[in-house]
């Protein structure tokens, strides 16, 4: 198992990694599934605008771009690129701590590697609960805000 975090043209300012690790395979154990190898690619606006424009067709800034290269339904492996830029804005946008929105955003890259989709409304509002779980699992984790029911 091997969860890699790697930073291009940016810093990601993420901390206590074992423990963010373990919260990663704490998640996906939950939903059923072991991890092979996770990689998560911080960068920038730029970046991930040029691999969302290259790899997916689509001329837009996101947060967040993931990869699955599961072979196996019950295993992940797959990369997951995070734009530290839209994660710090939408931290300010939303009134929230940057930890809290990077620790949101990267369970929502998981939980697509473990299934769930946001493309129509009750699928975001799935996925927001999920995340929602997923923070409140977090060792040092409040109850986050916007909780939806």
């Amino acid at each position: 198992m091997a969860i890699n975090f790697f930073e291009e043209e940016i810093k990601s300012s993420l901390t206590s990694k074992r423990m963010v690790k373990e919260w990663i395979k704490q998640i996906a154990g939950n939903k059923g599934f072991k991890i092979v190898t996770l990689n998560y690619i911080f960068c920038t606006d730029e970046y991930l605008l040029d691999i969302n424009i290259n790899y997916l067709n689509h001329d837009t800034y996101t947060d967040i771009v993931t990869f699955d290269q599961s072979e196996k339904e019950t295993e992940i492996e797959g990369d997951i690129y995070i734009s530290i830029d839209r994660v710090k804005e939408n931290a300010n946008n939303q009134q929230t701590e940057y930890k809290e929105e990077l620790l949101r955003v990267l369970a929502h890259g998981l939980l697509h590697l473990c299934g769930y989709k946001d493309k129509t409304k009750l699928d975001k509002a799935e996925m927001r609960n999920e995340e929602n779980l997923s923070l409140s699992l977090f060792p040092t984790a409040t109850v986050p805000r916007g909780t939806v029911k």
